[in-house]
């Protein structure tokens, strides 16, 4: 069995795209995942399976939201071993981690763009891009920064879904015990 992350995007922000954990639970258990487990409302789910196609998993699981929600949400699957590299290139100080913000990236974005995004001067907000995530730092929180999960999204033409620190932190420690 494999350990991974879903990790949905825009799911119980403002009241909007409502999914309750138990019944986003007990929908994953249906598609025959175990140990199902969710950590706070804003769809993150820690899960086993046997099934090794990742862009096969997270497609499954989106359109089976869809079918029994009605909601089109964006689904990042990663196994844990790679939520944990990605948590461990970290390269802020753990002294920035009140600040600090994973943006998760569906897909490798262009050099090119990244180059274009790299340009730009951000006095309060400082990120690192890779292939697989955006480190951000945020000096005035994330509600304020001007580079938030859109501004990356746009231009760098990738999904992203955005978990701070403490996320982080407790989803790999979630599935450490799995």
């Amino acid at each position: 069995m494999i350990t991974y992350i879903a990790l949905l995007r825009g799911i119980n922000v403002s009241g909007k795209n409502k999914i309750l954990m138990a019944d986003l639970k007990q929908m994953l258990l249906k598609l025959k995942l175990t140990n199902v487990t969710t950590y706070i409302q804003s769809g993150n789910v820690v899960f086993t399976t046997d099934e090794v196609d990742v862009p096969v998993l997270s497609e499954k699981i989106k359109k089976e939201i869809f079918k029994v929600f009605g909601l089109d949400v964006p689904v990042l699957v990663l196994a844990a071993s790679a939520l944990q590299t990605i948590f461990k290139n970290n390269p802020f100080t753990a002294e920035e981690e009140k600040e600090t913000y994973f943006v998760l990236l569906k897909s490798a974005p262009d050099t090119v763009l990244i180059s274009e995004v790299n340009k730009g001067t951000y006095a309060t907000e400082k990120f690192v891009i890779t292939n697989s995530c955006i480190y951000l730092r945020c000096l005035n929180g994330a509600g304020k920064a001007k580079c938030n999960n859109n501004f990356f999204e746009r231009k760098l033409k990738v999904q992203a879904t955005t978990r701070n620190y403490k996320t982080m932190v407790k989803l790999i420690e979630i599935s450490e015990t799995l």
